[in-house]
């Protein structure tokens, strides 16, 4: 099990729609994640996630313009997790955030594609 680490979750809004950037501390980056649906929803279902580049660690608390200005960040949630188990195609969490609270876990599915999921407990 490895030690507590932050996590944030980001609204990001640009032209093509709403998303949510789920983002792990993962030494010197944010692992990061592209979700279709809030924090608030992501406790009732299972949420498609595609791996996207690794961010740096400043967007754990950054809120602002992205994308040269064609984009906006503001944070949803944020809190700490622990990794408690991983392979390279399955990973469980514990996440404590502000809304997001639970185990979960990241399933590859092929290529970028994941699946987050809650752990029923």
């Amino acid at each position: 099990m490895e030690t507590v680490k932050k996590f944030v979750i980001q609204k990001h809004g640009a032209a093509n729609g709403i998303h949510w950037d789920l983002m792990f501390e993962a030494g010197t980056v944010l692992e990061t994640y592209r979700l279709e649906l809030p924090p608030e929803k992501l406790s009732e279902q299972r949420n498609p996630a595609v791996k996207i580049f690794d961010h740096p660690l400043k967007f754990l608390t950054y809120e602002g313009s992205v994308n040269q200005g064609k984009g906006r960040v503001e944070i949803a949630d944020a809190g700490t997790y622990q990794l408690l188990g991983r392979s390279e195609t399955h990973k469980e969490t514990q996440i404590n955030g502000k809304i997001l609270k639970g185990r979960f876990t990241l399933t590859h599915i092929k290529e970028n594609q994941w699946e987050f999921t809650p752990v029923s407990s």
